[in-house]
Protein backbone atom coordinates (compact mmCIF):
# COMPACT_ATOMS: atom_id res chain seq x y z
CA UNK A 1 0.00 0.00 0.00
CA UNK A 2 1.13 3.79 -0.81
CA UNK A 3 1.98 6.00 2.10
CA UNK A 4 2.83 8.92 0.06
CA UNK A 5 0.92 10.02 -3.08
CA UNK A 6 3.41 11.25 -5.70
CA UNK A 7 3.58 15.12 -6.00
CA UNK A 8 2.96 15.12 -9.53
CA UNK A 9 0.17 13.38 -9.31
CA UNK A 10 -1.30 15.24 -7.28
CA UNK A 11 -0.38 18.39 -9.19
CA UNK A 12 -2.02 16.90 -12.60
CA UNK A 13 -5.49 16.16 -10.90
CA UNK A 14 -5.66 18.95 -9.18
CA UNK A 15 -5.02 21.19 -13.01
CA UNK A 16 -6.86 18.92 -14.31
CA UNK A 17 -10.02 19.50 -12.28
CA UNK A 18 -9.30 23.50 -11.51
CA UNK A 19 -8.62 23.80 -15.82
CA UNK A 20 -11.96 21.64 -16.58
CA UNK A 21 -14.12 24.70 -13.96
CA UNK A 22 -12.58 27.65 -15.50
CA UNK A 23 -12.80 26.81 -18.81
CA UNK A 24 -16.32 25.54 -18.41
CA UNK A 25 -18.53 26.66 -15.91
CA UNK A 26 -16.29 30.54 -14.96
CA UNK A 27 -14.91 31.50 -18.52
CA UNK A 28 -11.87 33.30 -16.44
CA UNK A 29 -8.23 32.65 -17.97
CA UNK A 30 -6.28 30.29 -15.88
CA UNK A 31 -2.27 30.02 -15.80
CA UNK A 32 -0.21 27.17 -14.28
CA UNK A 33 3.22 28.14 -11.81
CA UNK A 34 5.15 26.27 -10.29
CA UNK A 35 3.56 23.44 -7.56
CA UNK A 36 5.92 23.34 -4.27
CA UNK A 37 5.53 22.15 -0.82
CA UNK A 38 4.39 23.60 1.95
CA UNK A 39 5.57 22.86 5.84
CA UNK A 40 3.03 23.39 8.05
CA UNK A 41 4.38 26.05 10.35
CA UNK A 42 3.81 26.36 14.28
CA UNK A 43 2.57 28.51 14.98
CA UNK A 44 0.36 28.88 11.77
CA UNK A 45 0.86 31.42 9.62
CA UNK A 46 -1.20 34.60 9.71
CA UNK A 47 -3.57 34.81 6.49
CA UNK A 48 -5.96 37.44 4.67
CA UNK A 49 -8.29 36.61 2.25
CA UNK A 50 -10.78 33.50 2.08
CA UNK A 51 -10.04 30.14 2.12
CA UNK A 52 -12.66 27.39 0.99
CA UNK A 53 -12.05 24.21 2.87
CA UNK A 54 -13.39 20.58 2.23
CA UNK A 55 -12.07 17.44 3.83
CA UNK A 56 -11.66 13.86 2.53
CA UNK A 57 -12.22 10.81 4.29
CA UNK A 58 -12.14 7.17 3.69
CA UNK A 59 -9.18 4.50 3.17
CA UNK A 60 -6.60 8.36 2.89
CA UNK A 61 -8.08 11.64 4.70
CA UNK A 62 -7.15 14.80 4.55
CA UNK A 63 -8.19 18.27 3.19
CA UNK A 64 -8.12 20.55 0.25
CA UNK A 65 -8.48 23.98 -0.13
CA UNK A 66 -8.75 27.01 -2.34
CA UNK A 67 -6.91 30.14 -0.79
CA UNK A 68 -7.68 33.71 -2.54
CA UNK A 69 -8.07 36.88 -2.14
CA UNK A 70 -11.64 38.83 -1.62
CA UNK A 71 -11.58 40.34 -4.68
CA UNK A 72 -10.53 37.39 -6.88
CA UNK A 73 -13.43 35.77 -4.43
CA UNK A 74 -15.73 37.68 -5.53
CA UNK A 75 -14.62 37.82 -9.38
CA UNK A 76 -15.68 34.15 -8.77
CA UNK A 77 -18.82 34.40 -7.66
CA UNK A 78 -19.32 36.87 -10.59
CA UNK A 79 -18.23 34.56 -13.06
CA UNK A 80 -20.47 31.86 -11.60
CA UNK A 81 -23.76 33.83 -10.35
CA UNK A 82 -23.22 36.26 -13.69
CA UNK A 83 -23.77 39.38 -11.46
CA UNK A 84 -21.09 42.08 -10.06
CA UNK A 85 -20.19 41.68 -6.11
CA UNK A 86 -17.88 44.54 -4.98
CA UNK A 87 -17.74 43.01 -1.58
CA UNK A 88 -17.75 39.84 0.26
CA UNK A 89 -21.16 38.29 0.93
CA UNK A 90 -23.15 35.23 1.58
CA UNK A 91 -23.67 34.81 -2.07
CA UNK A 92 -19.78 34.99 -2.56
CA UNK A 93 -19.21 32.34 -0.05
CA UNK A 94 -21.44 30.00 -1.74
CA UNK A 95 -19.65 30.30 -4.85
CA UNK A 96 -16.47 29.58 -3.24
CA UNK A 97 -17.58 26.40 -1.55
CA UNK A 98 -18.87 25.42 -4.27
CA UNK A 99 -15.85 25.68 -6.19
CA UNK A 100 -14.02 23.78 -3.32
CA UNK A 101 -16.63 20.99 -4.08
CA UNK A 102 -16.10 20.83 -7.60
CA UNK A 103 -12.22 21.05 -7.76
CA UNK A 104 -11.88 18.62 -4.32
CA UNK A 105 -14.54 16.33 -5.49
CA UNK A 106 -13.12 16.08 -8.73
CA UNK A 107 -9.58 15.40 -7.42
CA UNK A 108 -10.81 12.59 -5.18
CA UNK A 109 -13.14 10.95 -8.16
CA UNK A 110 -9.60 10.57 -9.38
CA UNK A 111 -8.13 8.95 -6.73
CA UNK A 112 -10.76 6.44 -5.80
CA UNK A 113 -9.30 4.15 -8.39
CA UNK A 114 -6.16 3.65 -6.44
CA UNK A 115 -6.91 4.73 -3.23
CA UNK A 116 -10.29 2.93 -2.29
CA UNK A 117 -13.67 4.63 -1.79
CA UNK A 118 -13.37 8.45 -0.57
CA UNK A 119 -15.93 10.95 1.17
CA UNK A 120 -16.54 14.55 1.31
CA UNK A 121 -17.10 16.98 3.69
CA UNK A 122 -19.78 19.55 3.50
CA UNK A 123 -17.42 23.11 2.20
CA UNK A 124 -16.15 25.46 5.22
CA UNK A 125 -15.51 28.98 4.57
CA UNK A 126 -12.60 30.59 6.75
CA UNK A 127 -12.19 34.59 5.66
CA UNK A 128 -10.87 37.87 7.10
CA UNK A 129 -7.70 39.93 8.06
CA UNK A 130 -4.68 38.42 10.06
CA UNK A 131 -6.75 34.69 10.78
CA UNK A 132 -4.91 31.71 11.34
CA UNK A 133 -6.29 28.40 10.00
CA UNK A 134 -4.74 24.88 10.97
CA UNK A 135 -5.44 21.24 9.96
CA UNK A 136 -4.57 19.03 13.02
CA UNK A 137 -1.95 16.08 11.58
CA UNK A 138 -1.84 17.92 8.79
CA UNK A 139 2.18 19.24 8.36
CA UNK A 140 3.30 18.60 4.50
CA UNK A 141 0.89 20.41 2.02
CA UNK A 142 1.33 20.23 -1.72
CA UNK A 143 0.74 23.69 -2.97
CA UNK A 144 -0.80 23.88 -7.01
CA UNK A 145 -0.54 27.89 -7.59
CA UNK A 146 -2.10 29.54 -10.10
CA UNK A 147 -2.94 32.81 -11.82
CA UNK A 148 -6.23 34.61 -13.25
CA UNK A 149 -5.85 37.60 -14.67
CA UNK A 150 -3.86 40.07 -12.01
CA UNK A 151 -4.79 37.62 -9.21
CA UNK A 152 -2.84 34.86 -7.83
CA UNK A 153 -4.14 32.28 -6.25
CA UNK A 154 -3.79 28.37 -4.70
CA UNK A 155 -5.02 24.99 -4.32
CA UNK A 156 -3.64 23.19 -1.24
CA UNK A 157 -3.94 19.18 -0.39
CA UNK A 158 -3.12 17.17 2.02
CA UNK A 159 -3.94 13.54 1.37
CA UNK A 160 -2.62 10.89 3.75
CA UNK A 161 -3.31 7.00 4.08
CA UNK A 162 -6.00 7.07 6.97
CA UNK A 163 -5.33 5.37 10.47
CA UNK A 164 -5.85 2.14 10.92
CA UNK A 165 -9.15 1.49 13.08
CA UNK A 166 -8.60 -0.01 16.60
CA UNK A 167 -10.69 -3.18 17.37
CA UNK A 168 -11.14 -1.83 20.99
CA UNK A 169 -14.51 -2.74 22.38
CA UNK A 170 -17.19 0.48 21.47
CA UNK A 171 -18.96 2.31 24.52
CA UNK A 172 -22.15 0.66 24.34
CA UNK A 173 -23.63 4.18 23.54
CA UNK A 174 -21.99 3.28 20.08
CA UNK A 175 -22.77 -0.59 19.75
CA UNK A 176 -25.25 -1.99 17.58
CA UNK A 177 -28.18 -3.27 18.79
Amino acid sequence: MMDKLPTHELVSAVRSATHKVFETMLNLPLEDRDPYEKIESDPPETGDGIEALVGIAGTWSGTGRICCSPQFACNIAGALLMTEYPAMNEEVFDAMAELANIVVGNVKTHFEETLGPLDLSIPMIVYGRHYKSRSIGAFRWIVTPFVSGAHTWEVRFCLVPSRVRSHAPQPAALQAS
